[in-house]
């Protein structure tokens, strides 16, 4: 007894519906699947980045930026807007402002840094 045309067809659409079953049910009842899921899980929370709000990721690039640069604290300006951050103010060195945009860029949470930052006798740069 052989399948019809029609009844091979319905065989075909159902054999996906029934493997995402099969896989569904493994990795939902079975302790190694439960595991295999929850590697999956972490994989995919460290893969993708944790959102901050812009204050609180204002607050902490200040408080990163600032516990070993002391003296730059009142003369940089930080504003978060959309996980950019916008650094403004004058300091004394190119090599400091570099430094600065740098460790800034490394500080999770952070998509980009608009360096606003200039030396004394330079023009403040524009914002874009």
């Amino acid at each position: 007894m052989g399948l019809d045309n029609d009844q091979g067809v319905e065989m075909r659409k159902l054999l996906p519906v029934t493997a995402a079953a099969g896989l569904a049910a493994w990795l939902f009842f079975s302790r190694r699947g439960r595991v295999t899921l929850g590697r999956l899980r972490g994989l995919v929370s460290q893969a993708r980045p944790k959102q901050y709000d812009d204050a609180t990721l204002k607050d902490k690039v200040e408080s990163e930026l600032f516990r070993d640069e002391h003296e730059v604290k009142g003369a940089v300006n930080v504003n978060a807007q959309e996980g950019i951050v916008q650094l403004r103010g004058q300091l004394p060195s190119q090599d400091l402002i570099d430094a600065l945009v740098d460790r800034t860029r490394k500080i999770h949470g952070v998509r980009d840094v608009e360096n606003l930052l200039h030396t004394p006798g330079t023009e403040a740069p524009m914002h874009h």
